[in-house]
């Protein structure tokens, strides 16, 4: 088995979110279990450790001490016992690597685990554990080599390898290829490496697991910005000299969220970008996790800031309505009122809504034609009439009563109730097309069907929230008691959590007290944004949530869009694999 399949594992490792250790431990608190191995110089297989060495240390003391001869169960080639001097006679009487195993996860257990090189101890440990069913803790891994790298300078010392920086730290123990030594060796330039950290404001594990990896200059000049935010649910809003927003985020622990943006694991050119811009972070804490998205969603849309590319435009959403006068057809406009006969919406694009459009085009006769037609006037009929995809209006060939019933009902009932015919003239369609062998004629209908339906289930479940005065829910908390919230006409009017052991209501009573008036308004999101009446959807639809009061009953239409999910869902899938093979 190759090495380089044991290195990202091995990576894993060094990762400062895993562990048992709090990456905020101060390094003068901080227990470390430095090792080295000896091995046969084969790949990290499950074998070839032939010696294990271990030191444990605290605030500069040595607490314990582990060493052994491992043996291998294999020949020790003849360069390794030139290079290390352990012999095949000194292993033979040596435990198997199972056997040793068992005291070193003991010894390794609450501690930061430190070796020169890590990965490559790293990946013979983790491998051994695999092959002989032990589980590998995944402690928290501070590579001395890679510290080393950012903290010395070339002019200091002309390279890395644990000999030259224990003879430039003076370690009382040098290097010998000997497990032991080794590990002693590296414990002295742990101890020098930490000295160095202070002038790099680097004081806790955490920081110094970061600072060891790839960050950059930027990155290590800002991670201050960290300082003191709260590890609570909320938003953080990184905002520049001048005080304005360039980037809003949100997070169930606002202090370690922030924090990641100055760790290697970051590296978005365009957050590279706002962290070299941003002067501070502010941060604002909120109840519970949904209270925290519908606050991004607000100051995303009020503020638009640079650096966010999602959510900063609700207001550009567009709708899809029959137009007044005789013979509507469909048009695409920004704004819905209440006289309007029916619409369909809200979209993101004008794309999304002209594709829904050409679908109800497929199904059922509404002209195209944007002139203004009258009941006296007749008006020469275009080519759409000539192929029959037009029931011409225009030349009264159709009556009034007619059209209305044949084309601009079905569309009105699609959108609020039962959108079957016009589902049943789109299969039709698309079958007919597969029988003629024009797929990719049926694939343009398909994905037509898939934008008519995703745009009525979505408005008519916006619609069923919005339509309600109130809603009170509760969702379980974390650590015990529960998450409240007051949803008024689509929109969060108030959040607020119980503690445990107490009984919600009187919580409720003050969430409501000190809600927001959210009054009425026409169409499915009248109050709120989409995006906010969606993401509070999917929190009421958690299986965990329980819905306290309404005002009156939620419900959605029993021949409603909704029920059509699954061909949804199936037309979707269908319009990815076709992506996907056009794209391989």
């Amino acid at each position: 088995m190759a090495a380089q399949e044991f290195l990202q594992p091995a990576l894993a490792g060094l990762d400062p979110t895993v562990g048992g250790v709090d990456p905020a431990l101060p390094l003068y608190a901080t227990t470390f279990v430095v090792v080295d191995l000896e091995t046969t110089g084969g790949a990290p297989d499950g074998g070839g450790i032939t010696e294990i060495g271990a030191v444990k240390v605290r605030g500069g003391e040595q607490l314990g001490v582990l060493a052994t001869l491992v043996n291998p169960g294999v020949p020790i080639p003849p360069f390794i016992t030139v290079l290390t001097g352990i012999t095949q006679a000194m292993l033979l009487p040596a435990p198997p690597i199972e056997q040793v195993l068992p005291s070193f996860l003991e010894f390794v257990s609450d501690a930061v685990l430190v070796a020169h090189n890590a990965p490559y101890d790293v990946g013979f440990l983790k491998a051994a554990c695999a092959k002989h069913g032990y589980r590998w803790p995944n402690p928290r891994v501070l590579d001395t080599a890679a510290l080393a790298r950012r903290v010395l300078l070339r002019d200091e010392v002309p390279n890395r390898k644990l000999g030259t920086l224990a003879a430039y730290f003076r370690a009382a123990t040098q290097p010998t290829h000997r497990a032991l030594d080794d590990a002693r060796a590296t414990v002295d330039v742990l101890h020098g490496l930490i000295g160095r950290l202070g002038g790099h404001r680097v004081d806790t594990i955490g920081d110094a697991i970061e600072f060891a990896r790839a960050v950059t200059p930027t990155q290590r000049r800002k991670r201050h910005l960290a300082d003191g935010l709260p590890r609570s649910p909320g938003v953080y809003i990184f905002r520049a000299a001048d005080d304005r927003p360039l980037y809003v985020g949100t997070s169930r622990d606002i202090a370690t969220r922030v924090r990641s943006y100055f760790t290697a694991a970051e590296k978005r050119a365009r957050i590279s970008e706002m962290l070299a811009a941003a002067e501070q972070v502010e941060a604002v804490e909120c109840a519970h996790s949904l209270e925290a998205e519908v606050r991004e969603l607000r100051l995303i849309a009020a503020h638009a800031p640079p650096y966010n590319r999602r959510s900063k435009y609700p207001e550009r959403v567009v709708w899809l309505k029959l137009t007044d006068g005789p013979y509507p057809r469909l048009s695409v406009v920004r704004e819905i009122s209440p006289g309007d006969r029916a619409y369909l919406g809200p979209f993101t694009s004008r794309r999304a809504a002209e594709l829904a459009a050409a679908g109800f085009h497929d199904a059922v006769p509404l002209r195209q034609c944007t002139h203004r037609l009258s009941l006296r006037t007749v008006t020469p009929a275009c080519a759409l009439a000539e192929l029959g995809r037009c029931p011409a209006p225009c030349e009264h060939r159709i009556s009034p009563e007619e059209y209305d019933v044949r084309a601009v009902t079905p569309f009105a009932t699609a959108t609020t109730g039962d959108p079957q015919p016009v589902v049943d003239a789109l299969l039709a369609r698309i079958e007919a097309l597969s029988a003629d062998q024009r797929y990719e004629d049926a694939a343009v209908l398909r994905s037509r069907l898939a934008a008519v339906l995703r745009a009525a289930v979505r408005m008519q479940r916006l619609a069923a929230l919005s339509g309600l005065a109130e809603v009170a829910a509760a969702h379980p908390a974390a650590g015990g008691g529960w998450e409240l919230a007051l949803v008024r006409h689509g929109r969060l009017a108030g959040a607020g959590v119980s503690p445990p052991g107490v009984h919600p209501r009187p919580t409720l009573a003050t969430i409501r007290a000190t809600a927001e008036t959210v009054p009425p308004g026409h169409g499915p999101v009248p109050a709120a944004s989409p995006e906010e009446s969606e993401r509070i959807l999917s929190w009421l639809e958690r299986p965990e949530t329980r819905l306290v009061e309404m005002s009156a009953g939620w419900s959605s239409p029993v021949a409603g869009a909704a029920r059509f999910r699954d061909l949804l869902t199936k037309a979707e899938g269908a319009a990815s694999r076709q992506l996907w093979s056009e794209r391989s």
